[in-house]
């Protein structure tokens, strides 16, 4: 049970982060074919983010964690920092690749694990894939 509501809070925390992130990035890109994928790749988070939401009583009596305001402070102004003298598709798109790794990581561990149940394991491959995905696409900016 432990390890299903550790898997939940870690992709909440991943969604959140990837909301907060390009939230934070989208007012710096000018390319409107970049803006529209952007724009799904945060409507994906939300969507699995919303699911996560859902199921989480099933485990647990609490709410899936979140980012700080602390850390959201920080996302942001490490990114306001990063694109200060670069705006550049190429520089977006590198910083949310290097955010979309960790995502990736962090979810490959916990599917490697394989001690969550099947409706968590499910969610996890949604996530992972998900950014999986984006990652490839995000790559032909660079």
């Amino acid at each position: 049970m432990e390890e299903n509501i550790n898997a939940l809070d870690e992709m909440h925390k991943g969604c959140c982060m990837g909301v907060d992130a390009i939230h934070f990035i989208l007012d710096k890109v000018e390319d409107k074919s970049f803006k529209k994928i952007l724009d799904k790749q945060y409507n994906t988070y939300e969507n699995i983010k919303k699911d996560i939401e859902d199921i989480y009583p099933e485990y647990n009596d609490g709410k899936p964690h979140e980012t700080s305001m602390m850390n959201k402070a920080m996302t942001k102004s490490g990114i306001d920092m990063k694109t200060m003298t670069d705006k550049s598709n190429s520089k977006i798109a590198e910083l949310l690749i290097q955010g979309t790794n960790m995502g990736i990581i962090e979810g490959r561990r916990i599917l490697n694990n394989k001690k969550v149940s099947e409706q968590v394991e499910h969610l996890l491959d949604r996530y992972v894939g998900m950014q999986e995905k984006y990652l490839e696409i995000l790559k032909s900016y660079l």
